[in-house]
């Protein structure tokens, strides 16, 4: 039954050519994009079923390996494709922690695509509870409030390898108290990433 698991595991996982196919998408919207041309349509009936399934993905850009933007989605609201191109464009375009990114900075950008699972509700009635369902460089963590959220991928415990501080720098993301994460109010979740770069 464990063998079954894994090797369900493993065909879910995209092949070296539909993530070299992805990368090279995301590319190509990223150059369009920036010149403010419209996006190519997809021939979607020429894709493998992977990239047509509905898939929720962040795109994160580099330059000179320092952060340049990060825009996705936590819902499968589209093909994978499709979801691959929408963000590499609102990386560049629309992370309002940067500068639009601009046609000469093209050749000094590197491109990482995150596709993510659904994420899972947490039940937990003290902190103790909630630290051993959180996996340190595993998992990925939404913080939702009312209608306020806010994620943090898996790349980021990189930088902050503390699950408590990990949930402070979380709820300041926000735009909370740094200990809201301990109200009753707030749900929160996890999912995990299957990631690939240039």
């Amino acid at each position: 039954m464990a063998e079954d698991a894994i090797s369900d595991a493993a065909s879910d996982q995209l092949s070296v050519e539909e993530e070299k196919f992805l990368l090279q998408l995301a590319r190509a919207a990223l150059e369009v994009g920036i010149r403010g041309d419209p996006l190519p349509q997809l021939e979607l009936t020429s894709l493998s079923p992977k990239l047509i399934q509905p898939g929720a993905t962040f795109i994160t850009l580099t330059k000179n390996q320092e952060l340049r933007g990060c825009i996705g989605s936590l819902e499968a609201t589209r093909p994978l494709a499709e979801d691959v191109q929408v963000h590499a464009v609102a990386a560049a375009l629309e992370d309002f922690r940067f500068p639009p990114v601009q046609e000469d900075e093209i050749p000094q950008i590197s491109i990482e695509i995150s596709s993510l699972t659904t994420p899972a509700k947490i039940a937990f009635e003290d902190p103790d509870e909630l630290f051993s369902q959180i996996r340190p460089g595993i998992d990925g963590v939404v913080i939702k409030k009312g209608i306020r959220r806010a994620t943090f991928l898996p790349q980021v415990w990189e930088k902050v390898p503390e699950v408590e501080i990990f949930l402070e720098m979380l709820c300041r993301k926000m735009g909370a108290s740094a200990e809201c994460w301990r109200s009753k109010s707030v749900e929160i979740f996890t999912y995990q990433v299957e990631k690939f770069c240039e």
